[in-house]
């Protein structure tokens, strides 16, 4: 089962992400600053949230994670939920609006966030595993310095990609915020992103959904690449 929640001010997805449906495990790939309709939907499917993933630390994508996992039910231990993010970004997790610099396109009045407790950082290439998955991160610096994907490859279907502010259905990312870089974009494009085969569905932080063939052929920002 895989679900996109849009929320929030900027229509961010929430990617939920359960191979064996509801009753099981899974993941949730982008949090928004909307934690209550995020819990709400687990607790609707009876789903047990095992790992968090940001693809980037904008506040739209991170600004609900540390209420996500202090909703949530801790292991035994005592520990939380992991939350796995590039390391480029670990930063903005303790002041996701002013080091986004999102406070001039968005109205910030209902935060400060709340960071989340017990973060691992990412690897290019680095395979990371969560509700009997396993994802592959891959690091697609340009729209912040520590942008990443997350490829998840079942035998016998097409990839799917969380493409987060990297790529989207007829476009990219922004490059105007700190870290980012359209040069720096377009060529983890080039190099990390297109090698991909072309049934690679992708499934972006905002938007439709769409192909990786699709874009390849129609994206106006990769035709030249």
């Amino acid at each position: 089962m895989i679900e996109g929640l849009s929320l929030w001010l900027a229509a961010t997805n929430c990617w939920i992400v359960a191979p064996d449906g509801p009753g099981g495990e899974c993941v949730l790939i982008d949090v928004p600053p909307d934690p209550e309709v995020i819990l709400t939907r687990l607790a609707e499917h009876h789903l047990r949230l095992v790992a968090l993933f940001a693809t980037h630390g904008h506040v739209d994508h991170v600004g609900g994670m540390g209420a996500v996992q202090s909703g949530t039910e801790a292991a035994p231990d005592g520990t939380r939920v992991p939350v796995h993010l590039h390391p480029g970004d670990r930063h903005m997790l303790d002041d996701p609006v002013s080091t986004g610099n999102l406070g001039r396109f968005l109205d910030l009045d209902i935060l400060p966030v709340p960071p989340p407790e017990l973060v691992f950082g990412l690897d290019h290439g680095q395979r990371v595993s969560g509700a009997g998955m396993t994802f592959t991160a891959i690091h697609t610096p340009g729209h912040t310095a520590g942008s990443t994907c997350f490829l998840l490859e079942v035998e016998g279907e097409p990839g799917v990609l969380f493409s987060g502010d990297h790529l989207f259905a007829g476009s990219v990312g922004r490059t105007d915020l700190p870290g980012g870089s359209h040069e720096q974009l377009l060529a983890s494009m080039a190099e990390r992103i297109l090698p991909l085969d072309d049934e690679t569905l992708v499934l972006p932080g905002h938007g439709p959904t769409t192909t990786l063939g699709f874009e390849r052929e129609h994206n106006p920002f990769l035709k030249d690449l």
